[in-house]
């Protein structure tokens, strides 16, 4: 058990580590880290706009796409996905023609045929 005069010294030294931390929960963030964010290349584009975008134009290297029925997951790797759709499909249709060709929820309705995409933003 440590004496009052070494736990008095323990939690100054405490005190002086957690003033030193830049990474206290309280503190602002620096201004940097926010221009860092806003000039990162992903954060221009949203989810929607993600979708819209032609294979040509996508910056990633593997593109996933999953069902949100099946919660089965594809991934194709963007040159694979340029050399058999072109580069001016739309990745939203491209998604879709992925999951549908290998689709394992079939009923016979239209309706209710297919799966359902849920695209994945990492």
């Amino acid at each position: 058990m440590p004496t009052p005069k070494q736990m008095e010294k323990l939690a100054a030294e405490a005190a002086r580590r957690r003033d030193l931390s830049p990474a206290a929960p309280e503190a602002p963030l620096p201004a940097e880290y926010g221009e860092s964010v806003l000039k990162d290349p992903r954060a221009d584009a949203t989810g929607a706009e993600m979708r819209q975008r032609r294979l040509s134009e996508v910056q990633r290297h593997v593109l996933r796409i999953s069902c949100r029925r099946c919660e089965r997951t594809v991934e194709i790797q963007t040159a694979d996905a340029v050399r058999l759709y072109g580069g001016n499909a739309v990745w939203k249709d491209v998604a879709q023609r992925l999951l549908d060709n290998t689709c394992q929820q079939r009923t016979g309705r239209h309706e209710e045929d297919g799966c359902w995409p849920a695209f994945e933003t990492s």
